[in-house]
């Protein structure tokens, strides 16, 4: 099966994505010293938000760094999904990195402040601004252009530094602002805005399910202190992944876990991740809260690969460094009980092909990468992998936060989505493993959008069906 995109359909798909949003009209943020010259309105605040970032945060140091070594070779566009496709020189990684650095070489150093004033360089411009909004939120954050930078640069890193000041002046995609609105400040708590009755309610009917296909008794915890995990996955599977959920508690069942969810917070999204280190923090700092009231020993996130990699990486810089709580993902707890042999799983029942994606956030750090696989050999016996895959694998096209955009839909399916629609046709394969909330809506999408023969699941889906109770 050959994918092919038109010339419209490209038009369309670009001209959906070069709309960066201005979420509110806000007050310029509180003045820190920048150089006086002539800017108005946008240019202005995002200069003086870029200025007090730098004071406050350890940025400065990465980008001093950065602007010494430069390298603008663009050998990151061979690893670029999104150039391969459009071929437009805003999507190199590299040249995205420098529009960031050739404002802070300009305004935040020495060199740069006396060479405008000799030159009469008025500095920042609105055009500039624009376009460098306009391709930082064409980015999927995948960071697999860092595989292949000579210099090392990060320009995943830089990418979420431009949003993060972006967002800062009220420039930032609506669907994540409101998400994180209603985490932080709304009355649910959470980005899907699930009340806790609705999770109760849900837990317990999938208890019976539960008991009715597997005639086990698989309870959901609730808020039980002392347990020795507290389980945290992306809120999105109490609405839309049952089957990963009811995985979940199989294996702790079956390997006799000590585990709980808790009702004062139980959801692992963290979108701040994508745009902005204040949400970031504030949202890793709601799981502290919740592992404090309920005195656990560990933190357990579900499949979600952001969310994983928000706390696992950030929990501990912000929650307490080397005295923060261990973080482990759900796979790497089964993994772990299937080595230790208190995990079972039959492998007559998975007949069909089956193949693995690996989500950017836990496979690109080489965090998460062989565990799913030894799970999924140990039941599954026509696995057959993507390639590439691993810490080279390719993003699902709706990474960094662009999945939760759906008015850019058509960009993410034509483009971003292209090559992971590729993929998934050269495997042949019947079940599409995703395990990550955001990954399994995007490729979703891609095998509706593209109809593929194709089912997306995640691995604790196919756990729950193989899985072998004592």
């Amino acid at each position: 099966m050959e994918l092919k995109i038109t010339e419209e359909g490209l038009k369309k798909a670009l001209k959906s994505a070069r709309k960066p949003e201005v979420t509110a009209k806000q007050k310029l943020p509180v003045r820190y010293h920048v150089e006086d010259f002539k800017v108005e309105g946008r240019t202005r605040a995002f200069l003086e938000a870029f200025a007090a970032i730098l004071k406050h945060s350890n940025y400065k140091f990465v980008l001093d760094h950065y602007i010494r070594i430069s390298a603008k070779c663009s050998r990151c566009t061979t690893n670029c999904q999104i150039y391969e496709v459009t071929g437009d020189e805003h999507d190199i990684p590299c040249y995205r990195s420098e529009l960031l650095l050739s404002i802070y070489r300009r305004h935040f150093t020495v060199a740069g402040q006396m060479s405008g004033r000799l030159f009469g360089d008025p500095g920042l411009t609105d055009e500039h601004l624009q376009e460098l909004a306009a391709s930082v939120w064409n980015c999927t954050a995948c960071r697999r252009c860092v595989n292949e930078c000579p210099m090392g640069i990060d320009h995943g890193l830089v990418t979420h530094l431009a949003r993060y000041v972006l967002s800062e002046i009220g420039i930032a995609p609506r669907a994540l602002v409101v998400s994180t609105r209603e985490q932080l400040i709304g009355d649910s708590g959470n980005t899907s805005a699930i009340p806790v009755p609705a999770l109760l309610d849900t837990l317990e009917f999938l208890e019976e399910d539960m008991e009715e296909e597997k005639g086990v008794k698989i309870k959901f915890p609730i808020n039980v202190e002392g347990a020795e995990y507290l389980f945290v996955p992306a809120v999105s599977d109490f609405l839309m992944e049952a089957e990963t959920l009811m995985g979940n508690a199989a294996v702790m069942t079956a390997t006799g876990g000590s585990w709980t969810i808790g009702t004062g917070y139980f959801d692992g999204i963290n979108y701040g991740l994508f745009y902005s280190d204040h949400v970031l923090e504030k949202a890793v700092q709601k799981i502290l809260a919740e592992a404090e009231r309920l005195k656990v020993k560990k933190i357990m996130i579900g499949e979600c690969g952001h969310a994983s990699r928000s706390a696992k990486y950030f929990y501990p810089a912000f929650c307490g460094g080397k005295d923060a709580l261990p973080i482990i993902n759900c796979m790497e707890y089964a993994y772990d009980m299937l080595k230790a042999g208190k995990l079972k799983l039959d492998p007559n029942v998975i007949k069909e092909r089956v193949t693995y994606h690996d989500p950017c956030n836990i496979a690109r750090p080489g965090w998460i990468v062989q565990q799913p696989r030894e799970l999924i050999r140990a039941f599954c016996k026509d696995f057959v992998e993507m390639t590439p895959n691993g810490r080279q694998g390719v993003c699902c096209g709706g990474g960094g936060g662009t999945v939760s955009i759906d008015e850019i839909m058509p960009y993410r399916m034509e483009i971003g989505g292209k090559y992971k629609a590729k993929q998934i046709v050269d495997t042949g394969a019947h079940y599409v493993i995703a395990p990550c909330a955001n990954c399994k809506k995007q490729i979703r999408e891609i095998i509706d959008y593209h109809k593929l023969d194709a089912e997306l699941v995640g691995l604790h889906d196919l756990i729950y069906k193989a899985i072998i109770f004592d």
